[in-house]
């Protein structure tokens, strides 16, 4: 998979299913806002949890965009391995592929941030 061309594509979609539903897409973004926002968890911290339910999800653009997070956050290799070991424990062989596609997002992404 070309995770650049994918994410673009995913964010072209969303970008013009938001200009139909924009009070929807307002509310999600406060959501958003507000569940990342540091508390007794850090961003990075939820960001780990959001990577876990997106592999147990089977969402690739949900992986993207929190891979993609998580390399701008400055998560190491080694962070995002161990998050992938549980995530692969909790879902099985489901979440043992989507594991594998989520390192492979995070290395691109990682690479693009110079982490």
């Amino acid at each position: 998979m070309d995770w650049q061309d994918f994410m673009a594509e995913t964010e072209a979609n969303m970008a013009a299913l938001s200009k139909e539903i924009p009070e929807t897409i307002k509310g999600f973004g406060a959501m958003g806002k507000a569940a990342k926002a540091d508390g007794a968890l850090s961003e990075k911290t939820k960001e780990f949890i959001a990577l876990g339910i997106a592999i147990a999800t089977r969402c690739d653009s949900c992986i993207g965009f929190h891979v993609r997070t998580l390399a701008k956050l400055g998560a190491s290799r080694d962070e995002v391995c161990e998050a992938l070991s549980m995530a692969t424990y909790m879902g099985g062989g489901p979440s043992f592929a989507y594991s594998a596609k989520a390192l492979k997002a995070f290395d691109h992404y990682a690479a693009q941030s110079g982490a």
